[in-house]
């Protein structure tokens, strides 16, 4: 019995599908590096298209990403302006004199202070370290064991509770709430810091320091404990499609 042209293109249409898995199954890490560097990197290319005269890709990124983020300017970087970040003060200057977070999260910057990041300090750090500790754990993950259920859990704690206390802090008012001034912390510390460090949300105040700090806590607890069964699962399905296939 002849197999026709038309019965080949049949059974390779079938066997594509396959084989186009058992690549992303192997590959699994490439693809999702690329898919989660493109959802990292547009929020910082949206400064970067302001800043060249791209004003509608920049805008369209800046509404997309307001969707996925609150995009207060305080607790935003920005660049090719004097300063990383500004305080409210600053923003309120520039744009309204305003207490409303989402009147705030519509300012996007200007050519002297710069443009903003199409996301928060703390998005950014989460998702960004997702992705440079998903890189350093790839090489090594035979090596490491995976991160427990618990373990996952008290790497969310601190952004859990540096989130709920912001949110609690900002029904006072934005700027009015006690994270703004962190007299609690003051005591706590004897007054040991320079005025500048207790007060505000701006780069290098205690504010900016734990959104980063606990942003990356949860990109590491993430890779630890995501990461090891995403490989497993993988895994599983290119060994099931590398068998059925007959692929050496």
């Amino acid at each position: 019995m002849t197999i026709t042209q038309t019965e080949t293109t049949t059974q390779e249409d079938k066997i594509f599908p396959k084989r186009l898995t058992y690549i992303i199954s192997r590959y699994w890490i490439l693809v999702f590096s690329i898919f989660l560097g493109l959802y990292v990197g547009l929020p910082f290319l949206a400064p970067i298209f302001m800043e060249i005269g791209w004003e509608g890709p920049a805008k369209a990124i800046y509404f997309i990403y307001s969707y996925l983020c609150h995009q207060i300017p305080q607790r935003s970087f920005f660049l090719f302006g004097e300063k990383a970040m500004y305080s409210l003060e600053t923003i309120q200057t520039a744009w309204q004199d305003t207490n409303n977070p989402f009147i705030l999260g519509q300012f996007i910057g200007n050519s002297e202070l710069g443009w903003k990041v199409a996301w928060s300090d703390r998005m950014g750090s989460m998702y960004t370290s997702i992705l440079i500790f998903g890189w350093l754990w790839y090489p090594f993950r035979r090596k490491l064991k995976p991160l427990p259920w618990w373990g996952f859990l008290l790497f969310l704690i601190p952004m859990g509770v540096d989130g709920i206390t912001h949110i609690i802090s900002d029904l006072s008012g934005i700027g009015q709430g006690f994270r703004y001034t962190n007299n609690w912390l003051r005591v706590l510390t004897g007054n040991s810091f320079q005025d500048n460090f207790y007060i505000g949300t701006t780069l290098g105040t205690f504010n900016s320091y734990m959104r980063l700090i606990t942003g990356v806590l949860f990109g590491i607890g993430m890779v630890w404990f995501a990461f090891p069964l995403l490989e497993k699962s993988f895994q599983e399905i290119s060994d099931s499609i590398k068998y059925k296939l007959g692929l050496k």
